[in-house]
């Protein structure tokens, strides 16, 4: 692995030079394994995985799994470490940084995932709530995140866990603001959600807020304007 002059990403030199001072008396190719720990090395020390938005939410979620559930569920914190289970057989094939740059890192990331579970049983990849909306959830914390408007979720007493865990619930103004976080929704209708109503119903007057969450019909739709 070398950084050539003037240039700020590094690469892997396929050769093997025989020189006398600056006189290149024979040049050969690496072997693919010498290659391969080339390119180990630069994985190692820069970021050439292409990590998509969509990539990095599924290794939180699979670092969730591994955190409440355990085995067979793999650790994230190494992801290198484990290049044999899931960067196989690209790796190997790689004679270059840019055949890494273009791999596939969702597609790589699912060979992690035990043969004896599914990942949508064990962190949900969305969360239908009872307005009938699919929210997604975060696992980028200790704590999966379900951000979701306050309307939507009347009716509902608790929050189901996650392989477990309650659900940490960021509740929404109809602006989509943060207007409350609990992760007991049960404590929150009882004893939060009236300073919410009347902190929030006279700025969002379109929008309900019942005295009795619980019994109200839950909707993500604002009621249509008088006249």
């Amino acid at each position: 692995w070398r950084v050539p002059p003037g240039e700020r990403r590094g690469d892997v030199s396929a050769r093997v030079i025989e020189r006398l001072g600056a006189i290149e008396l024979s040049a050969a190719p690496l072997r693919n394994a010498d290659v391969r720990a080339a390119l180990l090395e630069g994985l190692r020390t820069e970021e050439i995985l292409t990590w998509t938005r969509e990539a990095v939410a599924l290794r939180d979620r699979m670092a969730f799994c591994h955190r409440a559930i355990g085995e067979p569920w793999p650790s994230m914190d190494d992801l290198i470490g484990l290049a044999d289970r899931w960067l196989e057989p690209e790796l190997s094939r790689a004679r270059r940084r840019a055949d890494l740059e273009r791999l596939d890192v969702v597609a790589a990331l699912k060979r992690l995932v035990p043969w004896s579970r599914r990942l949508e049983d064990d962190a949900p990849s969305h969360l239908e709530v009872p307005s009938g909306s699919r929210i997604r959830i975060d696992y980028s914390g200790e704590q999966p995140v379900l951000a979701v408007k306050l309307q939507e979720l009347f009716g509902w007493q608790e929050a189901p866990r996650i392989a477990g865990v309650p659900l940490l619930i960021h509740l929404l103004s109809p602006a989509g603001r943060p207007a409350a976080v609990t992760a007991d929704l049960a404590s929150f209708w009882r004893e939060g959600y009236r300073s919410v109503r009347a902190e929030l119903r006279g700025r969002y007057p379109r929008h309900p807020w019942p005295e009795d969450p619980l019994t109200a019909t839950p909707t993500r739709r604002a009621k249509p304007r008088q006249g």
